[in-house]
């Protein structure tokens, strides 16, 4: 065989085996630009590792080109140490999960992230606009008690901002629960064939842009934003990626294109459980924020709104930019 046809014939799957070489640390010889490689599925490695061993020898006896020859033994030896490593320690593969492979996830599902951005974030802001032009509106969202509960809880005078009274330990744990149910709720009701991270995350954000936009109207916005400030970058954000992973899997419900519709919730379910391991440890941190800083009410609103704006610009740099080194020369 000319080496031309050789080379044609197993060209693809050699690029395939390199990108998930380099999704996994393999040494990357060049950088990836701005994409997100997948390669090759890791029950397909080892099978395409042996055709790659007997193809380095068939080019080396048919007297194939250096060049050839070099890069498949390079190939062969990356597979080799990727393969054949000890495997980190699991806190060494949890960190690197969530500094790389979660943030590579979402940008991955970007179509879907931003559908669910847009599916939150609109809501909110005419909700907001809405209570601001009609004051009574809140009522259609919010019973009276509920109200006169929200507004004492930002009472400049209470001891703590935001909430009832309770240890921070405690309410720490009642976050996480409440934040984390929210989450979940969102991921997987877009097995509803895609409307149930609609109505959640539209529901969210109709109640959370009344809910400020009435405190803002009754002379309570200034506790209110030193609140959410510091807490609210993890939590939003969280609150949009499981919206957008539920988008995703009931996208697999209705659209599995060429595959059968089980192979494709399958898949679905499987990103999206990772999606949600990601979300899960966002609320956990949110929740932890939201017990231990946002509560304070004596921390002047500078220092509130400099540590919320602080946390935003890192959460976005994290999702924007995570992982991307492990695709550079």
């Amino acid at each position: 065989m000319r080496q031309e046809h050789f080379i044609a014939r197993h060209q693809a799957e050699w690029q395939a085996f390199d990108a998930w070489l380099d999704a996994r640390g393999g040494r990357p010889r060049r950088a990836r630009a701005d994409r997100d490689w997948r390669g090759m599925d890791d029950s397909a490695v080892p099978a395409a590792y042996r055709r790659l061993t007997q193809q380095l020898g068939l080019a080396r006896r048919r007297g194939y080109s250096p060049q050839l020859v070099e890069r498949l033994q390079a190939l062969v030896q990356r597979g080799h140490d990727v393969m054949y490593r000890p495997p980190p320690p699991r806190w060494r593969r949890s960190v690197e999960f969530l500094l790389a492979d979660f943030p590579r996830l979402v940008r991955a599902e970007r179509g879907a992230m931003a559908a669910a951005l847009l599916m939150f974030a609109l809501p909110l802001v005419l909700s907001y606009v809405a209570v601001q032009v009609r004051p009574e509106l809140i009522h259609t969202l919010f019973e009276p008690v509920q109200l006169a509960q929200m507004e004492a809880m930002y009472d400049p005078a209470a001891s703590k901002l935001g909430r009832d009274s309770g240890e921070d330990l405690q309410m720490f744990g009642y976050y996480v629960m409440n934040n984390v149910s929210i989450g979940l709720r969102s991921f997987a009701s877009g097995l509803l064939a895609g409307i149930g991270p609609v109505l959640v995350l539209g529901m969210n954000g109709l109640m959370i842009g009344g809910m400020a936009s009435h405190l803002q109207g009754v002379g309570l916005g200034d506790p209110f934003w030193r609140f959410v400030a510091g807490h609210g970058a993890f939590e939003l954000t969280a609150i949009v990626i499981a919206g957008g992973a539920g988008l995703r899997l009931g996208l697999g419900v209705l659209a599995p294109g060429r595959r059968r519709r089980v192979d494709a919730l399958v898949e679905g379910g499987r990103r999206g459980a990772r999606l949600a391991l990601g979300v899960f440890a966002m609320l956990v941190v949110a929740a932890f924020i939201e017990a231990f800083w946002s509560s304070i009410g004596w921390i002047p609103a500078a220092v509130k709104f400099g540590v919320g704006g602080a946390l935003w610009l890192l959460v976005l740099l994290w999702l924007w930019r995570g992982g991307r080194d492990r695709h550079a020369a």
